[in-house]
């Protein structure tokens, strides 16, 4: 216990008082020492620190709130012996359970516990702190169809009250008070300006709005039952969406979500999927990939062509961001997204129409809260498919393609490389990774090889550098490609051998390689172990006759200059000498090769 020096002396009375009020109003406290926490995170309202705090005590034990004597929010748990709160600190630390710059604390910092509700859950530890506040006051629960905190009248401010009165309780207030209760003012529709617990006149004549809307006197100043009024009306919504943070380490966002309308559903690259739950007809798609402008523009005309973005919506397409917005009879949608540190993050929020005084609310939390942290979803370890996502997440119908094989970037300009049977015939559009519009820049049908031009400029990750030599018969290879029609949704590889330098037939452009390969793996790159690509992967059709299944045909790279000439393309060409470890030649694989599909 702290000493009090008065004057150079110690005030040993002044040490006896202290000790027995802090034993009346906080029991326990002398044996806090051994009552230690974890404090894991802090958060500036009591409305985010309670979201917050249900959201964890889903997957941690001990979970608590804390106000804290710097004026936040602390989320703790415990409390545990010394010993005891180290060893679960590392365990967690350890597992990536709890954020890395969570530290032990003893109860000194925090001022009253709100929640869990109740004394018991700091009783029942060993050493624990016993509860220093009283139980949560109820909350009612608004009747049928009535919106909280305007559709009935609430009760008169207490007479003992004066405006003067309420104006100085008012005034007692900490910051994080009063940021809640024009948060509060915010949800219900009064409040419009920043939140940042300063009463000024915005503030003022939302408090006033939202007494007329509630049956009070409008006076613009708060009383002590005005207050709880509002905060429970606004809590009591809150509660009923379920808001709470949702931080994805993966996709690299952070966003309030409402958990009571929608729940995880997997990840389906650049997408984290939230589809609907409890008939809420609420879904959510957080938007992850690596990208630049380029990609950005992708992204955007690939979306502005689905289904859950009616025509009829706003279009705002800028430098480095997007808005996307549309709304019909029975679907409307918000979709934005931006390019942050070569990395493309956001989010699109669909519903129905009879959601739109809820999503009114919940878009603006959603746009405020949204943080773009360290990560990105990676192509080459998540499922891709974009617009069996978009199917999943609206359960409308995008359509299917007449055919998806591969190809591969040939250059820096984005050219993609693939065989002249993926895009022979009428492709009324021609897709790159099922997102970027392409046209034929060149086509060889003789040859089996075409050169697709991206109608938006393409920054690929990697593209190929070709052997300039043909490899050595039994040489180990690679191939890169999108198999089961790009179901998988990311390239995959296969491994194999260099069976011969030509064709069944004897043809000298041809190499035949020792490996199964798919329809749709038709235009993918052979690499040697070196990452140099040393072919091209030919459709399985020879002279009419299907060819044996561990049997594939391939254009051999060394002699591709003259046709990649033709179309204007210098291929680079490899130098490479040391073979890579498998990981990095799939990720090679991952990065240069795409899928390519002919819509009709």
């Amino acid at each position: 216990m702290r000493v009090l020096w008065l004057d150079g002396v110690i005030d040993l009375i002044s040490v006896a008082i202290l000790a027995l009020a802090l034993a009346v109003v906080w029991p326990g406290l002398a044996r806090a020492q051994e009552g230690v926490f974890i404090q894991i995170e802090s958060w500036p309202t009591l409305g985010a620190a309670e979201s917050r705090a249900r959201a964890i005590e889903q997957r941690l034990d001990n979970v608590n709130a804390f106000r804290a004597r710097t004026g936040l929010y602390a989320i703790a748990l415990g409390p545990y012996r010394q010993g005891e709160a180290e060893a679960r600190l590392r365990d967690l630390l350890a597992r990536g359970l709890v954020p890395g710059d969570s530290f032990l604390s003893d109860a000194g910092p925090y001022v009253a516990r709100v929640f869990p509700y109740g004394g018991t859950a700091l009783a029942a530890a060993p050493g624990a702190v016993a509860d220093p506040i009283t139980p949560k006051p109820e909350i009612a629960s608004p009747a049928p169809g009535s919106v909280p905190g305007a559709a009935s009248p609430g009760p008169q401010s207490p007479p003992q009250e004066t405006l003067e009165q309420a104006l100085q309780a008012e005034n007692r207030l900490d910051r994080a008070e009063r940021a809640e209760l024009q948060g509060a003012l915010q949800w219900l529709g009064q409040y419009q300006g920043t939140i940042d617990g300063a009463f000024g006149p915005a503030t003022r004549d939302a408090i006033w709005a939202w007494q007329r809307d509630a049956g009070f006197v409008p006076t613009g100043i708060l009383s002590t039952a005005e207050r709880d009024h509002l905060l429970r009306a606004y809590r009591t919504e809150l509660d009923s969406l379920g808001m709470a943070p949702v931080r994805d380490p993966r996709a690299g966002i952070e966003i309030d979500l409402p958990m009571a309308m929608v729940s995880f559903d997997g990840y389906n690259f650049p997408f984290v999927q939230f589809a609907p739950q409890n008939d809420s007809g609420v879904q959510v798609l957080l938007i992850s990939q690596p990208g630049d402008r380029a990609s950005l523009s992708g992204l955007y005309a690939m979306m502005e062509t689905l289904d859950f973005v009616p025509p009829s919506g706003a279009r705002d397409l800028q430098g480095d961001g997007f808005v996307l917005t549309g709304q019909s009879d029975r679907l409307r949608s918000h979709t934005e997204a931006r390019l942050i540190g070569g990395a493309i993050k956001g989010f699109a929020l669909v519903w129905p129409p009879r959601q739109d005084a809820r999503i009114a609310r919940i878009l603006p939390m959603m746009q405020a809260s949204f943080r773009a942290l360290e990560g990105v979803l990676d192509p080459g370890a998540v499922p891709q498919d974009a617009l069996g996502a978009i199917d999943l997440a609206t359960g409308s119908a995008a359509g299917s393609p007449a055919r998806v094989r591969s190809g591969f970037f040939i250059d820096a300009d984005g050219h993609v490389i693939t065989t002249s049977e993926a895009v022979a015939g009428t492709c009324a559009r021609i897709l790159i990774d099922m997102a970027y519009q392409a046209d034929i820049a060149h086509f060889d049908d003789a040859l089996g090889l075409a050169v697709l031009r991206p109608l938006q400029a393409l920054a690929p990750l990697s593209f190929a550098e070709m052997s300039s030599q043909p490899g050595p018969v039994d040489a180990e290879i690679a191939v890169a490609g999108f198999p089961f029609d790009g179901a998988l949704g990311a390239a995959s590889m296969a491994f194999g051998r260099l069976a011969d330098l030509r064709g069944i037939h004897g043809e000298p452009m041809i190499q035949r390689l020792a490996v199964a390969t798919s329809d749709s793996e038709a235009g993918g790159p052979v690499f040697d172990m070196t990452g140099a690509v040393v072919g091209m992967v030919l459709p399985d059709m020879a002279a009419g006759r299907t060819l044996p299944r561990d049997v594939t045909l391939a254009l051999r790279a060394d002699l591709l200059s003259q046709p990649l000439g033709a179309a204007g393309i210098t291929p680079r060409i490899a130098t490479r000498t040391e073979p890579l470890n498998p990981e990095r030649l799939a990720r090679l694989g991952a990065e240069m090769t795409v899928s390519v599909s002919c819509w009709n």
